[in-house]
């Protein structure tokens, strides 16, 4: 018997999509070559793994045995291969995935940071949502993703990075409606404002409904726009408030003329950004030291911004230049 590392993951595919075309498109070869793969398979096996129908396949009682076996061999390679790949550090290449409401924000920072620590590192990045990246990273697609807690996932291992804080982001006059109760602002006081968010499926809309005690179905909620810079640029003409994550805070008070963001009173609203892979995956110093290095990262953008609840960050329409400053009537 004869059966190729191959024929397992085309096996696998198979039965992931459920379609020959589908999975040949999955592992990059032509139809006819993984149905080849698959009969061979059969036969050196003895027996039939899947029944053929003209728009699925379904999975014999052998091959469901047969699917338990090629999934733990795949992942036992997988961690044979990312073994010999990490056992020098954080080198060679990396394959990171990251959510879209970190990925502007952070990127530039960690892509420079990992060149001057490698020049030759080759760096993948895949910006999606989180279960998008949460499934890759359980496959092996990714080596780890920067996502916000908590995962829900058994077989990951996470480590946290920085906290990050949440402020209300809208025009000077929105946010006028508010200031007279800065120093006791909680998310639930805007329970009777129009809240803008993220359209449904982001992490960031699911926790911004948690903390602001808000379930989907309220009037005062809009679920449309599908990034942060969408958002900031709507809140600042006047359409609403939001919650701005600080780590996005600098980048799209530059971006947006108009925008000012009011931070919330102690204890601030956050959310935890972390660093997850898979924990079948071998402990390694790559790991940390990519974890040390967004950490870094992270934390130096969020410094940039006031830490006191009665401070602004206001964006200067007369000179065209964001920055950090007091808000006039606390200076």
């Amino acid at each position: 018997m004869n059966i190729t590392l191959r024929q397992l993951s085309y096996f696998k595919a198979l039965t992931e999509q459920r379609n020959f075309g589908r999975a040949a498109a999955t592992v990059n070869v032509s139809q006819p070559a993984l149905s080849v793969q698959i009969r061979e398979m059969e036969a050196s096996l003895g027996a039939q793994l899947v029944e053929r129908r003209a728009r699925d396949i379904v999975l014999t009682p052998f091959g469901r045995r047969i699917l338990d076996h090629a999934t733990r061999v795949l992942t036992e390679m997988q961690a044979l291969s990312e073994a010999a790949r990490w056992q020098d550090g954080l080198a060679g290449r990396l394959s990171l995935g990251i959510i879209p409401t970190v990925a502007p924000y952070i990127l530039p920072g960690v892509l420079e940071a990992l060149r001057s620590r490698d020049i030759s590192l080759d760096v993948k990045v895949r910006e999606a949502r989180t279960d998008q990246l949460v499934s890759e990273v359980q496959a092996g697609q990714l080596d780890a993703a920067i996502l916000a807690l908590p995962v829900p996932h058994e077989g990951l291992q996470s480590r946290a990075l920085f906290a990050d804080r949440f402020l209300v982001a809208g025009s000077a006059t929105r946010l006028a409606t508010i200031a007279d109760r800065a120093d006791v602002l909680r998310p639930t006081s805007l329970a009777q404002t129009s809240l803008l968010l993220l359209e449904d499926g982001h992490c960031l809309t699911d926790q911004a409904l948690e903390v602001c005690g808000r379930g989907r179905g309220h009037a005062q909620i809009d679920m449309g726009a599908s990034s942060l810079s969408t958002l900031s640029r709507l809140v600042a003409a006047g359409f609403g408030l939001t919650l701005m994550p600080e780590i996005a805070a600098t980048t799209e008070v530059r971006a947006a003329p108009g925008l000012q963001l009011q931070r919330f009173a102690p204890p601030e609203p956050y959310r935890e950004i972390a660093l997850i892979r898979r924990a079948s995956t071998e402990t390694a110093l790559w790991f940390d030291e990519l974890a040390e290095l967004l950490t870094g990262v992270g934390t130096d953008l969020i410094a940039t911004l006031p830490a006191d609840a009665d401070q602004k960050i206001i964006h200067d329409g007369a000179t065209g230049h964001g920055g950090a400053a007091q808000d006039a009537s606390s200076q």
